[in-house]
């Protein structure tokens, strides 16, 4: 396996890795027709084997504090993907790319990084086993068909609004998790480099 920088010919091999390697997971519907190009700084990475993208990271960070991070004490990134696919998972694949890109972050000076996930355990667990520590969270509610009447007021006469995605940023989840039926919670983690 090598480790090495994402070049704009990876694009469909790294569509395929991240799209496969969500698929098990909370985030199975996020789907992206191409890779995401970021308006700062990037630490874009993919591991290889025999000509095959097998896993990906991808770390935007900051050059001016607050631009990118949640968080603004200290320069840091976001790790905005990290998958491997299903079949090379528990190889350590994805720690190589984390600490690749941990590596990269410490030589452009950059104190720290956060990473947005949701509520699978298993990648929660993860990133708390290698020293990530949660900050806080708020809540992805996905609705459907009459769900949508509870949270959109449609302006325009004979729309329909049939499928809507937002974010529950308030005290009261109990209520927004027994009102909808598909709901995420989504999770901030931190680490200091």
């Amino acid at each position: 396996m090598i480790i090495r920088k994402y070049t704009d010919s990876d694009n469909l091999q790294w569509v395929r890795c991240r799209v496969l390697s969500l698929l098990d997971t909370a985030y199975f519907d996020n789907v992206l027709r191409e890779k995401e190009h970021y308006q700062n700084p990037s630490i874009e990475l993919v591991a290889e084997v025999d000509g095959k993208i097998i896993g990906l990271i991808d770390v935007e960070y900051e050059i001016e504090r607050g631009t990118v991070c949640y968080y603004n004490k200290q320069l840091g990134g976001v790790i905005r993907n990290l998958a491997v696919l299903p079949e090379y998972r528990k190889l350590g694949i994805a720690t190589v790319l984390l600490n690749e890109a941990i590596r990269s972050l410490k030589v452009n000076e950059i104190e720290r990084v956060e990473v947005w996930t949701r509520d699978d355990k298993w990648v929660n667990d993860w990133y708390k086993n290698r020293g990530f520590s949660f900050k806080k969270f708020y809540l992805h509610v996905y609705t459907e068909s009459d769900e949508c009447d509870e949270i959109v007021k449609v302006k325009v006469e004979k729309l329909h609004v049939c499928n809507c995605f937002a974010h529950y940023v308030g005290e009261n989840t109990e209520e927004i998790k027994s009102k909808f039926k598909r709901i995420h919670k989504c999770n901030l983690y931190e680490l200091y480099l």
